[in-house]
């Protein structure tokens, strides 16, 4: 083959490629409507597959930027909305070597998770379906049907039962091949085993015509597992990535200003150094510093505070950040993955890779249990074999052996006490997304809560409206009435005014002014008020030649923060504080709602840190916080709680999600969490309990299969029984 003609054996950029063609004039983008377009690559596995699709599309006129994610196998390409613009590059792309297809990832993952469930729901009913129509065929076998109309019954409950456990019973054997492939076993190795050996014991049986088969049994133990695994997967069905959340703040496209005006460019395009504008309303598309203009940001992504930070010329900025009042020019200083949005995006994905190597009850349960089963069947097997020269004896015995064992209550012990606790805490207003997190939730031993937004209502509360005399509160309403500002709105709630002002107007980044018979009001910060900084969030009111006055704020807290930390306390576990706001508004914060332990001006990394030090010391810790800057630290603590008025990436960064926003809720579901391991605990016992009886029937060859069927059925109801207690929980 050719160095010109690429090879789909080889790795395609491998191959040295000509350049197709001359270069063609760049569409301009500021002209041009954009799309951004998904493409999957299922054959690019290198850095040379990257730059050949890269280097490739950036030749097209018409496509203004193109990267690809070699993890996912995919290619994000900002390209112009033109007709079959997605098709062109699917072909340009096909030309080059690489076969592409197109991809709609929110959708992609919504049908597969959809698909997922409906999966097991039909498998769960062709199971119970078989399972009842073999029972029925059973009866007449146990009530002592023999010769031929016994020889039939098998006959057709095998043609019942063989297509029902192979379609059914799919899950298991996948998962346990999967998990033999890797050299270990898990709880479907037995399962998948117990099924299969059932079914082929019970059909050599009925081909030698032989007095018991197994059918209902196998079919029964599927039934019972598949209600578990449905269970399971309800509980887990609502998980989502924070990582992607976090990308919905990345800004598309950005103007750039350049020497004949400003033009509209993907951020692909950008360099740094490049000018940028930013308008009122519009979120920053980079990491830079302020070259000209004043307003004011919501700097909520990064330290979790709600009031809006004034910036000017020289101040630094980030990427994400909302521009609230006036326009700004910013120099690009921070690109794509250099920026603070990225470096939190991957603070979260780490710490979501970490938090999931975590073992649940069931796998550990699993790993004792697995092997115990084998070996007691291989003994018994091997005894009888034998002790009686008898093999066909040793096999029944042995699959009686697995059959009775097999981890049918195991296997309902986590997923029925899961399904009841998150019905439960639902109907107290809390989201459960995670089955895994509410048996971490109950090995916790220390509580970090975040302060703004969490233990804090986020909304600025005036607290020395009394001492404000009635002019100066009638100035203050007046002006306040012209500010979208926070500070100045919660002044608007608190008073009123018909007071008539000339020529109001605001000044983004100081405050807001204007003319009350003839002389000028102001009403903003200190240094523009002339006044000395407040040791608390303040806001100054000037008039004429009057010394300013101080309007004081402070963040409420919530009404049931103080109950809570001291419920929580009163179980044993420590409670901290840790907070991205200035010392003085922390200390308050944790002094008010009864908190010893707190930190103060804790970035997102600092905060990942500050549980990654806890953990060290052995603490396993739970983390309660609502903002964008906690979104890391909730996915590295071992279990996470969020209200439900936290941002999106909080949200999904937690294992629980409070509905109602009521903090009380988190002691609540401690408890619940503590009764719940103990409920799965005990389920765990009474599988034991049960093995510790029927184990040595089967080994002594008194397992019938109706014996087999009865017991599988009366653990895995007892099971179910026990953890619905958690519902009638005071």
């Amino acid at each position: 083959m050719s160095a010109e003609t690429p090879s789909m054996a080889a790795c395609p950029a491998c191959v040295a490629l000509p350049d197709i063609g001359k270069r063609l004039p760049k569409l301009d983008p500021s002209e041009q409507p954009m799309r951004r377009v998904e493409l999957s690559l299922p054959t690019v596995h290198c850095a040379a597959c990257i730059s050949a699709v890269e280097r490739q599309l950036a030749n097209r006129p018409d496509v203004f930027g193109a990267r690809v994610n070699l993890t996912l196998k995919r290619v994000s390409i900002t390209a112009a909305d033109l007709p079959e613009i997605e098709d062109a590059l699917i072909a340009e792309l096909d030309r080059l070597g690489y076969p592409a297809k197109p991809l709609d990832s929110a959708v992609l993952a919504k049908a597969e998770g959809d698909k997922a469930g409906r999966d097991l729901l039909a498998r769960l009913g062709v199971a119970g379906f078989a399972m009842m129509n073999v029972m029925l065929l059973s009866i007449s076998v146990w009530a002592g049907a023999e010769g031929s109309t016994r020889d039939l019954m098998h006959w057709i409950s095998a043609a019942i039962a063989l297509p029902a456990v192979v379609f059914s019973g799919y899950p298991f054997y996948r998962s346990a091949w999967g998990a033999l492939r890797r050299g270990r076993l898990n709880m479907d190795v037995p399962i998948s085993l117990a099924i299969i050996l059932a079914s082929g014991v019970s059909l050599y049986e009925t081909m030698q015509g032989g007095d018991h088969a197994y059918f209902d049994a196998a079919l029964s133990l599927t039934f019972f597992l598949l209600i578990g695994r449905y269970l399971d997967y309800q509980t887990r069905a609502t998980a989502r990535s924070a990582a992607s959340e976090l990308a919905a703040l990345e800004v598309q496209k950005a103007r750039r200003v350049t020497d004949d005006g400003e033009e509209t460019v993907p951020l692909d395009a950008l360099r740094e150094g490049d000018i940028l504008a930013v308008a009122p309303g519009e979120r920053l598309p980079v990491d830079g510093v302020v070259t000209w203009g004043d307003s004011e940001l919501d700097p909520s992504m990064l330290t979790g505070e709600t009031l809006p930070q004034a910036v000017g010329q020289g101040a630094v900025v980030r990427a994400g950040m909302l521009n609230i009042s006036g326009p700004l020019k910013v120099r690009a200083e921070g690109l794509g993955e250099e920026t603070l949005l990225k470096q939190i995006t991957r603070l979260v994905e780490t710490a979501e890779t970490t938090r999931n190597k975590y073992t649940s009850l069931a796998e550990k349960a699993a790993n004792i249990y697995a092997p115990a089963v084998h070996l007691l069947s291989l003994l018994a097997f091997l005894g009888w074999g034998f002790a009686t020269g008898d093999w066909r004896l040793a096999i029944n015995i042995a699959a009686a052996v697995l059959i009775i064992t097999c981890p049918c209550a195991l296997g309902l012990a986590v997923p029925a006490v899961l399904a009841a606790a998150s019905g439960r805490l639902f109907a107290q207003g809390v989201l459960l997304k995670d089955g895994v997190s509410l048996e971490r939730l109950a090995e916790i031993d220390t509580v970090v809560f975040d302060k703004t937004g969490t233990l804090t209502t986020g909304k600025p509360a005036l607290v020395n409206a009394a001492d404000i005399p009635a002019e100066a509160s009638n100035i203050a309403a007046a002006l306040a009435q012209h500010s979208a500002h926070p500070l100045s709105k919660a002044i608007a709630r608190s008073f009123s005014s018909e007071l008539a002002l000339e020529g109001v107007r605001e000044h983004p980044g100081f405050g807001t002014s204007g003319l009350l018979n003839g002389e000028e009001v102001r009403l903003g910060r200190a240094d523009w008020c002339g006044a000395a900084p407040a040791a608390q969030t303040a806001v100054w009111l000037k008039a004429g030649t009057q010394p300013a006055l101080p309007f004081l704020f402070e963040d409420e807290l919530r009404p049931e923060a103080a109950a809570t930390v001291k419920a929580l306390q009163e179980t044993g576990l420590t409670v901290h504080l840790l907070s991205g706001d200035v010392p003085a508004a922390a200390e308050a914060t944790a002094k008010a709602a009864g908190i010893t332990h707190w930190t103060a001006q804790a970035s997102p990394a600092e905060k990942v840190d500050a549980l990654t030090a806890l953990a060290a010391k052995g603490h396993k810790v739970l983390m309660v916080g609502d903002g964008l800057n906690d979104a890391a630290a909730l996915a590295a603590a071992h279990v996470s709680i969020s209200p439900a008025s936290a941002v999106d990436a909080s949200r999904s960064s937690a294992d629980m999600i409070i509905i109602n926003n009521d903090l009380s809720e988190v002691a609540n579901a401690h408890r619940l969490a503590v009764a719940s391991k103990r409920r799965i605990i005990e389920n765990f016992s009474i599988a034991a309990v049960y093995n510790l009886i029927s184990v040595p029937l089967a080994l002594a060859g008194f397992a019938t299969p109706l014996m087999a069927a009865l017991a599988m059925s009366a653990s895995s109801i007892t099971v179910s029984l026990n953890a619905m207690r958690i519902g009638r929980m005071k």
